[in-house]
């Protein structure tokens, strides 16, 4: 009895996930209105592989973006270091970092590091169209601060602060944003997975600084005097992402995994996306190998003419991590992980995306 009321609840479970995706619809009429779009570029390769299609079995570091109740499963002390080339031939650089540190039986902290730098542009002003007083340097960053507990063997939940800036010579602007979700684990050898999140939630940002101040001449005064422009406020990219992921296969002996993950994302500023993707992984035990594919789908993708995104939907990747394992003179078994990650996404007219990383993970 106990088993079918349990089969049940899973079932419920996926199908209401499954026609939530068909409920909510993107807000074609606010497409390209939010501001901080930053916030939408997945920084670390493995998830990004995927398509960020892994929002339900999302673990460590990396879930500190698909789904922050993911950051749970961190074993003990996971440190991460990504580099991205985003927007291809834009040779736009994109540097991640961030460390997750268990501290407790249930409680994981996490806190990371990401920045986006345009280069070197030359300053121009109204005296000066042709530039030759100097460059600037515009750039973006977040701050993450994320905290994750397990609740109970199958449920764990988190919450993730973001502290963005963005700034040019003399403009800058500063904001805050939230991100929460919820993962549930069941099934035999917790093959199904589910997971929401709700991502970019904060209040409008706006620029301030003395690029909006200049001096006019009142001829009235015969004198001069300063202006101030008022900025107009944009909003966050706020969205919110459901996704499922099964073990196909699951040979605990031969340590074969073959999983298959989707999710939905309803975005408030952009199309909505069905994101798919399949994870194998081969551990012979000195090493664990993984191979990775994904796709998004959002509407007009296919589309030469209506296509609102650069991104064309086909992503893939890999990593390999080195096992080491001792026994201290307690008697304390530990382990270490290095990984060596890479993961590309496809985009047009800008080429290829790269992003290449570093993992060191303790238990």
């Amino acid at each position: 009895m106990k088993k079918s009321m349990n089969i049940s609840k899973i079932g419920i479970l996926s199908i209401v996930f499954l026609l939530s995706s068909f409920i909510f619809a993107g807000n074609e009429d606010r497409s390209g209105s939010a501001g901080a779009t930053q916030l939408l570029i997945n920084p670390w390769s493995r998830s990004s592989s995927l398509g960020d299609a892994n929002v339900a079995n999302s673990m460590g570091l990396e879930a500190t973006f698909t789904n922050i109740a993911g950051l749970a499963q961190t074993d003990k002390t996971q440190l991460k270091f990504n580099f991205t080339n985003w927007l291809g031939s834009a040779g736009i650089p994109f540097y991640s970092a961030g460390i997750a540190q268990r501290i407790s039986s249930s409680s994981v902290l996490a806190l990371s590091v990401q920045s986006l730098s345009f280069g070197s542009l030359s300053i121009t002003t109204t005296d000066n169209p042709d530039a030759g007083i100097g460059t600037f340097s515009p750039k973006m960053s977040i701050i993450n601060l994320g905290y994750a507990k397990s609740f109970t063997t199958a449920i764990s939940g988190g919450i993730n602060f973001k502290v963005l800036s963005e700034s040019i010579s003399n403009v800058s602007s500063t904001g805050i944003a939230v991100d929460a979700g919820i993962k549930y684990v069941t099934g035999k050898l917790d093959r199904l997975k589910m997971g929401i999140t709700l991502k970019n939630i904060g209040s409008p940002m706006t620029m301030t600084g003395d690029g909006f101040r200049s001096q006019v001449t009142i001829p009235s005064l015969t004198e001069l005097v300063t202006r101030e422009q008022i900025s107009q406020k944009y909003e966050l990219p706020s969205m919110m992402s459901m996704g499922v992921s099964y073990d196909i296969l699951n040979d605990t002996t031969v340590k074969n995994k073959l999983t298959a993950v989707f999710a939905f994302t309803a975005n408030s500023f952009s199309n909505d996306q069905y994101r798919f993707g399949l994870d194998y992984l081969f551990n012979p035990g000195f090493a664990a190998f993984n191979i990775r594919g994904g796709y998004v789908y959002e509407k007009n993708l296919l589309s030469s003419e209506d296509r609102t995104n650069a991104l064309t939907g086909v992503t893939a990747g890999m990593s390999v991590d080195l096992i080491s394992r001792r026994t201290t003179v307690e008697g304390v078994k530990k382990e270490t992980a290095v990984g060596f990650e890479y993961a590309v996404r496809m985009s047009n007219p800008f080429g290829l995306i790269h992003t290449f990383g570093v993992s060191i993970s303790l238990k």
